[in-house]
């Protein structure tokens, strides 16, 4: 038995997230059905972490078990050829069967792309976030430094949340802009279900001037998700970054980092 990592790359406005569901149109079907073809048994994904609908990954790692004698490049090469173009496997790895892609992964990054223009974008659609009242950058940047550091995020956890605790450790928190683009990044040990989206929610309040910058620290401390702002559109957030501990032997010494450029288009 072998234990197969892979690094993948996909377009998730195209699936109903990442993980499998009766209908077949998630990333985890496609990629199962395909990968069982090639290794000639029934193949079960574990990713190092859940995206849901019209949420991308520039980056996501996954592991699966195999008794299937193939070269590294048919989990590639092979692997590409049965599935869609919204979805491919940019390597392959062979770690030791105590490695797992969700468990051991210390710290993960998402990024997420707000066009901040008084039009919606076209050729971007579903690729990008969209906000129409100018936002104020240096407000926005300020109020992310709040999250920096190990706080209870309850304030921004989804109500169908999963995790046992709401304690995080936010290692990195930044705004900037591009043009009309805002790029909003996050680093951490973890993230809950709908917590980037919840913060970025937020902190478009404060870049439009409905609070001041002092507003996140002030949600962190409610730990009440009734008192923050409404979630906000998947379509521009990013996985982007899975790191884990370099005896893994995994591309770039465990640092797996792909940030979305722009322009996208």
């Amino acid at each position: 038995m072998k234990r197969i990592v892979l690094g993948l790359e996909y377009a998730g406005d195209a699936f109903c997230g990442w993980q499998s569901q009766a209908h077949g149109r998630t990333v985890q079907d496609v990629l199962e059905a395909a990968l069982g073809r090639i290794a000639a048994e029934p193949v079960r994904l574990h990713c190092a972490g859940r995206t849901d609908t019209g949420v991308h990954a520039s980056v996501q790692v996954v592991h699966f078990d195999t008794c299937a004698q193939r070269p590294l490049s048919a989990w590639v090469r092979g692997v590409n050829a049965l599935l869609p173009g919204t979805v491919v496997v940019r390597w392959s790895a062979e770690a030791d069967q105590d490695f797992h892609a969700r468990y051991l992964a210390t710290e993960r990054q998402y990024r997420y792309i707000l066009h901040n223009a008084p039009t919606r974008p076209a050729l971007l659609a579903g690729r990008v976030g969209w906000f129409h009242l100018p936002l104020d950058e240096a407000r926005m940047a300020e109020a992310a430094a709040c999250l920096v550091g190990t706080h209870d995020f309850s304030s921004f956890r989804a109500a169908g949340c999963q995790s046992k605790t709401p304690v995080r450790v936010m290692y990195e928190a930044r705004v900037g802009r591009q043009g009309d683009y805002l790029l909003f990044d996050f680093r951490a040990n973890g993230f809950l279900h709908h917590m980037i989206r919840n913060l970025v929610g937020a902190l478009v309040y404060v870049g439009k001037g409905r609070y001041p910058p002092s507003w996140m620290g002030e949600l962190l401390q409610a730990r009440d998700r009734t008192r923050a702002a409404p979630t906000f559109a998947a379509d521009g957030l990013y996985l982007c970054g899975v790191s884990y501990p370099p005896r893994w032997s995994l591309p770039d010494d465990g640092r797996i980092i792909a940030l979305p450029q722009l322009p996208l288009a």
